[in-house]
């Protein structure tokens, strides 16, 4: 009974990752038509490009279609309740983008895990409460006694915040990222619905809900990336002078550099080092998170792109092998950002 129950989940995720990939496929396909053929590039602008929401401009001007100064080509183009499109020109754009949103998804199921987690262990920290909290615990003291502390040795209290909540927040992003889009499988399964004359459309509504929960990888995002980084960087600086003070600016260089070369090793070691540790932290995530995504859509992509069920059963399994191995990599890629994190701090906090 036991292998029968697995080898129903395995046919259950072959199902449910073939419709949450191929879906993306399927909209490319009928929204250009047969005979412009299958466009891949469109497929990776779709699943891996970000595009705006919700409007949110400061200062700018809306320009309607039809008026003077709207561009149909603009990246930030709406549609209002009436089915007008319109854009702004001017002011401060921080619209709301479908990574914006599933950041705040990843945030919410954050909230939704470690808080129950976090009343349920205080009541009573020495009691084995159930598998959720002492899968918890485990994840947290992993971190506290093998990245944390074996880092920063008795300084790493001060920090266990930073950390945890980088580690799981990258995390919860890279599996976000993975699990099959609610939203579009919502759509599509709407839309069938209409299809077969079940109901009469797709309301606006679950059109947007597909749009809020489409899915993409928010760390597949170089602003992502570079946000975590940058606070990293600040960290690392704010830790240096906390630690050392003012002679952090001299104690930077290491003991025993000739003078003539005190000012360049200077530079490189007080602002390029930190620097590229950050550009680092950056492209390592970024590059990782992206390219399991764009070898999985090419895989699927060979289906349409030769028009043959032959290939689909090679597509298909080359692709569920390298989204588990994609897992594994959302796993490992929250904590290398983590542990090279605490590790670049803790070589700011003393003297070389």
């Amino acid at each position: 009974m036991e292998n029968k129950s697995k080898y129903r989940f395995f046919l259950s995720f072959l199902l449910v990752f073939s419709l949450s990939f191929t879906n993306v496929f399927a909209n490319d396909s009928e929204g250009h038509g047969s005979e412009e053929g299958f466009d891949f590039s469109e497929v990776m602008a779709h699943h891996l490009g970000d595009a705006p929401i919700f409007p949110l401009n400061f200062g700018g001007t809306i320009v309607t279609e039809g008026q003077p100064g709207f561009d149909a080509e603009n990246h930030d183009v709406f549609v209002n309740h009436d089915g007008v499109k319109y854009h702004y020109v001017g002011g401060l754009d921080l619209h709301i983008t479908k990574r914006v949103t599933m950041m705040w998804i990843a945030c919410f199921f954050l909230f939704l895990v470690f808080i129950p987690a976090a009343n349920l262990i205080s009541k009573n920290p020495k009691k084995v409460h159930n598998k959720f909290t002492s899968g918890v615990e485990a994840f947290v003291s992993y971190l506290k006694e093998n990245v944390v502390d074996a880092s920063l040795d008795h300084h790493g209290h001060s920090y266990y915040h930073y950390i945890f909540s980088l580690f799981f927040f990258i995390l919860f992003c890279n599996l976000f990222g993975l699990i099959p889009s609610i939203g579009e499988l919502t759509v599509a399964a709407s839309d069938a619905l209409v299809a077969v004359g079940a109901v009469d459309h797709t309301p606006h509504s679950l059109h947007t809900f597909g749009e809020i929960w489409s899915g993409i990888t928010p760390t597949g995002d170089i602003s992502v990336t570079l946000s975590l980084a940058s606070i990293t960087l600040l960290t690392i600086y704010g830790t240096a002078f906390s630690y050392q003070g003012i002679s952090f600016v001299a104690h930077a260089v290491p003991k025993g550099v000739p003078l003539p070369l005190w000012p360049l090793m200077w530079a490189l070691e007080f602002i390029v080092t930190h620097i590229a540790r950050s550009f680092a932290l950056t492209m390592r995530l970024l590059a990782n998170m992206t390219a399991g995504h764009v070898m999985i859509l090419a895989l699927l992509g060979f289906i349409f792109m030769s028009e043959s069920w032959l290939i689909a059963p090679v597509s298909v399994l080359s692709s569920v092998l390298i989204y588990f191995l994609e897992l594994l990599v959302a796993f490992l890629q929250a904590f290398i950002f983590s542990l090279l994190t605490t590790v670049f701090i803790g070589t700011v906090m003393h003297r070389h």
